[in-house]
């Protein structure tokens, strides 16, 4: 109830504010699991996704966030609590593997979570190769993959302010068609099955987001 009536006020501001432009809501199913896969260029992206889809969309956050202090870092926390951010320790590969079973917890009771597969905010601009832990929740939940291409919004901030600066950047919200996934060989290797998985899933993310690939991308068997 608290989500609903947060969205229902926040969201209008922040869209008035930042004036994205959103195309392909009508892609993401309306009730059931949704794993959304999307580019990452700034912070902000955090805050954008959850404003701009209808459905509430849920991430994993790093614990330490959560220690923060300081004004900017409370209106952070309040905001990732409304909608419901996940706090998990992050940095060894225990905890990466408990990251995706929290997701999976989050899919299997038929929400909506968000995943940025390249694992870090892209400092170049460049799309990365991607991890395989999307081609994991697809595996384990059988959600859907929404692709999403975020744009503009690493020239939302000014270099060393902490506020965003104001319509200056255009920002865009492309949300692909749910990622055609019924030719990959399910038969082969997981680690190969798994790495087809995810190319797949950075080729449409490519393709709405624009960006070039920050290193070339190896053929893989289908």
């Amino acid at each position: 109830m608290f989500y609903e009536t947060a969205h229902t006020f926040v969201a209008p501001m922040i869209k008035a504010w930042w004036r994205p432009k959103v195309t392909g809501l009508e892609n993401v199913p309306e009730t059931g699991p949704v794993i959304i896969a999307a580019n990452h260029l700034a912070n902000v992206d955090s805050f954008l996704v959850p404003v701009v889809f209808n459905r509430k969309v849920r991430y994993i956050i790093k614990a330490d966030f959560w220690h923060k202090s300081g004004l900017t870092a409370r209106i952070k926390q309040r905001f990732f609590e409304t909608v419901g951010s996940i706090p998990v320790e992050r940095g060894t590969l225990k905890s990466a593997q408990g990251s995706l079973e929290k997701a999976r917890e989050v899919l299997d009771e038929g929400e909506v979570f968000a995943i940025y597969p390249e694992g870090t905010r892209s400092k170049t601009g460049k799309l990365g190769r991607g991890r395989t832990g999307v081609a994991w929740l697809e595996e384990h939940t059988g959600a859907p993959i929404i692709p999403v291409g975020l744009v503009g919004t690493e020239k939302l901030f000014v270099p060393g302010k902490t506020l965003p600066r104001p319509r200056r950047a255009k920002l865009e919200v492309r949300i692909g068609t749910p990622i055609d996934l019924s030719d990959i060989d399910r038969s082969l290797p997981e680690n190969r099955r798994r790495r087809a998985i995810t190319d797949r899933v950075m080729d449409e993310i490519q393709k709405l987001s624009g960006q070039e690939r920050d290193t070339p991308q190896p053929k893989t068997e289908h």
